[in-house]
């Protein structure tokens, strides 16, 4: 047994930063599922939207674009926060080195994205979560009270009387690492469908643990999905293709090879994610072809590259170059706006239990993401943490550690094989894009079967087991919320009918 002050799990954005922002005279314990960079954040491409020295911009118009893009079902005070302080945390980033592009006269370079209505998003080329992760991973590492410990699978968590127990396995051993405070940055849910942008970590391995200790979950059923992924069928994970391509003028085309956004938003190409990718979907229906594709060719040449390196170098890799081709795109899983319920500072219902990041509901998001907004996010609200913990573990601290002991599995049998891919094929075919409500309440019942199975089974409590128990856990709790909405309207529409 290991104790700490603090563990958090995940080492992405939000994770590492909240160690940062963590009182230096507290022992900390940072735990990566794989290596350090394979996370979402590292994904990023478009950058960081914020207010930070503007004088055209202002937070009240971040906040309405914010708003506008979530269908103004957003958290009116968290999304307060995000706007406001959106200034201290790009600085933040700006002082630890972080190096976003600039202008030739030495300014920043602010670019366009869908929902925005200025010039605000922040980015270093098209790879801005990678560097962001590099620079915070260069200052946490040399952090003498945080440990880190890479390619560590936590298979459970347990509430203590004096915080938490954590069975992780690391290096093929089992062991139970003790905390006063335990903070989720787990990312996202992505895993759970076909076909996602997100890395191979993201299983909605925090929000089950959450969940399975009593802790409150949000619009789970909130899923982002980006219109513009690269579309190849072949691969689990599909390659992005940012925002910011349509934010500097690209157009998206139909299987004729039309323009077709007019025929849905005055935005066009430029509207909120959602009204993209449902537009995707109904010309697909209208045309009776799912062959799309994103043109930026009329853009110069050497502009596209030095602004798209990373893009036009993976494009390339599939024989696409996108000065001269027009390229093959498809909707995708992307993003979860919901996760486990959180107050301003990142608090859940669980005394000591945080969640930041994709895991977490902080309500700024509302039903649809606005572009760029999810870095902040994870700051923001990981920084809150921090300062949360700060001001009450001063108090509380002290060397007493309870643990848990978590029962031995080690001669139980492995989880049957084929789980996780028939969760994905029933998310991908009841819930994807436009939901099919015929199909919902079978996916769920075969979910809910799947759920029961490892919960009630003896199984080996491996990497295996841990992701086939949280894409069924995750998946259920998606599908009961879905089916519950279908079941309410229903009900509204035969009152309505009964003219009650």
């Amino acid at each position: 047994m290991v104790n700490y002050d603090v563990i958090i799990a995940g080492s992405g954005a939000a994770g590492l930063y909240c160690a940062l922002n963590l009182s230096s005279d507290l022992k900390i314990l940072v735990v990566s599922k794989k290596e350090l960079t394979l996370c979402n954040s590292a994904l990023a491409q478009g950058g960081i939207a914020g207010v930070y020295n503007s004088p055209e911009d202002s937070p009240e118009f971040h906040k309405n674009d914010t708003f506008i893009a979530g269908g103004f079902e957003n958290d009116p005070v968290s999304t307060d926060i995000l706007v406001n302080e959106a200034e201290i945390d790009i600085g933040k980033l700006i002082e630890l080195g972080v190096s976003f592009d600039k202008n030739p006269d030495g300014s920043y370079h602010r670019t366009l994205e869908g929902g925005h209505s200025k010039h605000r998003i922040f980015h270093y080329k098209d790879a801005t979560g990678f560097e962001i992760l590099s620079k915070l991973l260069l200052h946490v590492k040399i952090l003498p009270n945080v440990d880190i410990i890479e390619n560590a699978i936590i298979d459970d968590v347990s509430m203590t009387d004096t915080g938490f127990s954590f069975e992780i396995i690391h290096e093929n051993k089992k062991k139970v690492y003790n905390s006063h405070y335990a903070v989720m940055c787990t990312g996202g849910i992505g895993r759970i469908y076909q076909h996602t942008t997100n890395s191979a970590i993201a299983t909605g391995d925090g929000i089950t643990f959450a969940y399975n200790m009593g802790a409150d979950i949000k619009n789970l059923i909130y899923i982002q999905f980006h219109p513009t992924a690269f579309n190849d069928e072949k691969s689990r994970e599909c390659f992005l293709i940012s925002e910011a391509v349509r934010g500097e003028g690209a157009y998206l085309k139909n299987c004729k090879g039309e323009r077709f956004m007019q025929n849905y938003d005055n935005r066009l190409e430029l509207a909120p994610r959602d009204v993209v990718s449902n537009s995707i979907i109904f010309e697909a229906q209208k045309t009776g072809s799912e062959n799309f594709y994103l043109d930026i060719t009329h853009k110069d040449p050497e502009f596209i590259k030095a602004r798209f390196p990373m893009i036009y170098k993976n494009l390339l890799a599939y024989g696409f170059d996108m000065t001269k081709d027009i390229v093959p795109i498809f909707p995708c899983h992307h993003y979860l706006m919901g996760g486990i319920d959180v107050d301003t500072y990142a608090r859940t219902s669980i005394e000591k239990l945080y969640a930041c990041g994709e895991c977490s509901h902080t309500g700024v998001h509302g039903n649809n993401r606005l572009a760029s907004n999810s870095l902040l996010e994870a700051l923001v609200f990981s920084r809150r943490a921090a300062l949360d913990i700060n001001g009450k573990i001063v108090k509380s601290k002290n060397n007493n550690f309870q643990t848990h002991t978590f029962e031995d599995t080690s001669n139980y049998p492995l989880v049957p094989t084929g789980i996780k891919t028939e969760i994905r094929k029933i998310m991908q075919e009841t819930y994807f894009v436009i939901p099919k409500v015929e199909k919902m309440a079978d996916g769920l019942k075969r979910v809910t079967e799947i759920k029961d199975m490892l919960e009630g089974g003896k199984f080996f409590k491996d990497q295996n087991y841990v992701e086939a128990k949280s894409l069924a856990t995750v998946a259920f709790i998606v599908l009961t919320e879905g089916n519950k909405i279908i079941s309410e309207s229903a009900n509204i529409k035969v009152t309505e009918d009964k003219g009650e």
